[in-house]
């Protein structure tokens, strides 16, 4: 296993982090998951107080098995990071938030804290700097919390705001071969001794499964998987990539994987980078989802059922593209409809910038994706 300094400290925290967001729904079979990577060397798991894991599904349950799954090893020997899921809403309230998780996982400090989960500029300005950050110092200095961190899905530009501050010593941001837009963010965490630390190194599961396309682009790749956490990796500015991993197989292969020293050459990089642009380029040409064709008189969820196709007919991710279309209907959580509900009235072809065929392309999409 590779091992990477986190921030300016002396800790050596494991290239490939254990993610408990999706825990297995058997109890036990969660507890060995965690402990199998622990055996072969990972030393740092995520955890949230919102995340439900194992088979009550109740909030906390996650960080609950978590702090079962640690027993197995000394305290010092694994880093624990979860998240303050409260919105800070007063000291005493963001304060309960902390303690719920520390009982939730049985331990008497965490060692990375996410000071509010999700955060933004908006939330932190707003609601934790005037709320709770006087009671962010106060549990650092009572030794409950060893360093603090962030975890934001928030736009580059307001990630870099919360790096300025100056007060985090590492973040959780988002980062894979399909989504590149916070490298800016990596880069300046790089030069100011700032972790980064990776969600949706496989991006959120679509590079889990097969795809013979971004295989092809560096010949000898085992798997997509396997390119993916490569790809993160071989970024200097990357600490640890966290990947939420329910099988035993997932873990042998994603240690294997990260246990290996050598990152990605420059030539294997630009190799990458051309494919990646190139197949960036044909997307564009099909959709780019500036969702003017919408709203669509029928529902039909125009720009997700050309998403869908873009991942099948550019990326080969043609499983994740069938999934995704599946989960359109009437009963789905946007309530959009698959591409056979359109009626052909036209109105979206009328207001497409790009001039799309769309009434042909949605025929053409229902036939390849609904299978």
């Amino acid at each position: 296993m590779q091992y990477r300094q986190y921030a300016d400290t002396d800790i050596m925290i494991s290239a490939l982090g254990f993610g408990a967001m999706r825990l297995p729904r058997e109890d036990d079979f969660a507890i060995e998951c965690m402990r199998h990577a622990l055996d072969l060397g990972v030393n740092f798991i995520d955890a949230a107080a919102g995340y439900r894991g194992g088979s009550d599904r109740e909030a906390g349950s996650s960080e609950r098995l978590v702090g079962r799954a640690v027993k197995a090893v000394p305290r010092e020997e694994v880093y624990i990071s979860t998240k303050n899921a409260t919105g800070a809403p007063s000291p005493e309230g963001w304060r309960a938030g902390l303690e719920t998780s520390l009982t939730n996982l049985d331990t008497d400090y965490i060692d990375f804290y996410q000071l509010i989960h999700a955060i933004s500029w908006e939330t932190y300005t707003e609601k934790f700097r005037p709320n709770a950050w006087e009671e962010a110092l106060r549990v650092r200095e009572e030794g409950l919390v060893r360093h603090f961190s962030f975890s934001s899905h928030d736009t580059p530009e307001n990630i870099l705001k919360l790096l300025e501050t100056g007060i985090f010593e590492s973040c959780i941001v988002q980062y894979n071969l399909l989504d590149r837009k916070n490298e800016p963010v990596i880069d300046y965490a790089r030069e100011h001794d700032i972790s980064v630390l990776v969600m949706g190194p496989v991006g959120g599961g679509r590079l889990g499964m097969r795809s013979e396309r971004l295989e092809s682009i560096l010949p000898g790749t085992a798997s997509t998987p396997e390119l993916a956490l490569r790809f993160v990796l071989s970024n200097p500015g990357v600490t640890c990539a966290m990947s939420g991993m329910n099988t035993i197989e997932m873990i042998d292969e994603n240690v294997a994987t990260t246990s290996r020293e050598e990152m990605l050459s420059e030539e294997e990089m630009a190799a990458i980078e051309a494919a990646l642009e190139e197949n960036r380029r044909l997307a564009d040409l099909y959709c780019t989802g500036c969702d003017y064709c919408m709203p669509c008189p029928q529902n039909v969820g125009i720009p997700q059922i050309f998403a869908a196709m873009n991942m099948h007919r550019v990326w080969g991710l043609t499983d994740v593209a069938k999934q995704r279309y599946a989960r359109l209907g009437p009963d789905s959580r946007s309530g959009l409809m698959p591409a056979d509900a359109c009626v052909e009235c036209g109105q979206c072809e009328e207001k497409c910038p790009q001039n799309i065929p769309i009434i042909e392309q949605l025929k053409e999409c229902h036939e390849a994706l609904s299978e």
